[in-house]
């Protein structure tokens, strides 16, 4: 072999697998030990070892000679509080392969990251006369965008509209939302989890924008609550104060939120929250409200027939069917190009 391993790479086919390090060793006849020295470089792999590796965690042999880091995920994420390491391990793994090949089509394409508006929030306006809230930042942005006033019809639309490249795949758990991560030429991207419904798809959404947009870009103290702020952009960007307040003028019902479900694409927990937020309920009508939800079971999973329509991202599908296209290439010289077997090309990218 002319070119070297890179060790980084055996340790993100492992953790893209769900392997633990005895379990690869397992499969590789070997020891845990072994495995450890082949991840920090300390033994090189030879063919036999390679062919092996590739066999073991379903990823072509040219996987192994990429170069670069794995990095850690952009900021925060949305998910549930306590979320074990096992289960976030393979998704990050994962992040950082499709980061991977968006930098590589990107960078094929030449096409330079979008120009994003950025806001910094600063709440204290007695230090700032152009003090902005995540609320007021949220309103900002939808004006930049020529977003018209009212519900946000196509979220992944829009988002994508404006260059933010969307990945949607499974996470093999309903524990964990979504995720954001630049590449090395600092092109967003916004991860989905493939099995969210699709108001928790769209809020998701919101959330990540958010958190590229005030975050990504500068220097947040370490004392600021940047998942909280991400939540307030989000609820301001798909429920606009001066919009929805307007249909919470009669009253909150379960009713009523059910119908503004189907005209906000939000859940009605959500619009809840919204209400709350805006000062539209009182502590005891937000305590009932809530023990409704609880009383009729629709706390975790909301009436069917109010389901929200899944959007489907098309951007980075369509950024590689145009190369393809352009380069006359077929799927199997695409996979190869981008060192991945076709069964994940078809997991990440098709829908």
């Amino acid at each position: 072999m002319s070119a070297a391993i890179n060790p980084n790479m055996i340790l993100l086919a492992r953790e893209a697998r769900g392997l633990t390090q005895t379990g690869l060793a397992n499969m590789l006849h070997t020891g845990k030990a072994g495995i450890s020295r082949l991840e920090h470089g300390e033994t090189a792999a030879d063919e036999e070892t390679l062919m092996a590796l590739s066999q073991a965690t379903a990823f072509p042999p040219q996987f192994f000679f990429q170069q670069g880091e794995i990095l850690p995920v952009n900021l925060s994420y949305r998910k549930r509080k306590n979320v074990p390491a096992k289960l976030l391990t393979p998704i990050e793994a994962h992040i950082n392969i499709i980061r991977r090949h968006v930098q590589w089509i990107a960078r094929s394409g030449q096409q330079p990251p979008p120009a994003l508006p950025v806001y910094q929030v600063e709440a204290n306006s007695h230090n700032s006369p152009a003090a902005k809230t995540p609320e007021q930042i949220a309103a900002m942005v939808r004006k930049k965008w020529s977003v018209p006033a009212g519900p946000v019809d196509d979220m992944v639309k829009l988002v994508e509209s404006q260059g933010i490249i969307i990945a949607s795949f499974d996470f093999g758990t309903n524990r964990v939302d979504s995720r954001s991560m630049l590449t090395d030429d600092n092109y967003p991207i916004i991860f989905l989890n493939k099995s969210l419904l699709g108001d928790r798809q769209r809020f998701s959404l919101a959330f990540e924008l958010g958190h590229i947009i005030m975050h990504t870009f500068c220097t947040v103290p370490h004392q600021r609550d940047v998942n909280h702020e991400a939540n307030l952009f989000a609820a301001a960007f798909l429920m606009p104060q001066n919009d929805i307040s307007k249909d919470f003028a009669a009253g909150i019902t379960l009713p009523l939120l059910g119908e503004l479900k189907r005209k906000w694409k939000a859940s009605m927990i959500a619009l809840l929250y919204r209400a709350d937020d805006l000062g539209l309920l009182t502590p005891n009508q937000k305590r009932y409200m809530i023990q409704q939800f609880n009383d009729q079971k629709i706390r975790r999973r909301e009436p069917t027939q109010l389901d929200v329509p899944i959007e489907t991202p098309q951007l980075l599908p369509k950024l590689f069917a145009g190369f393809m296209k352009k380069a006359k290439l077929s799927l199997p010289q695409l996979c190869t190009l981008l060192a991945t077997e076709q069964a994940d090309y078809i997991k990440y990218y098709h829908a």
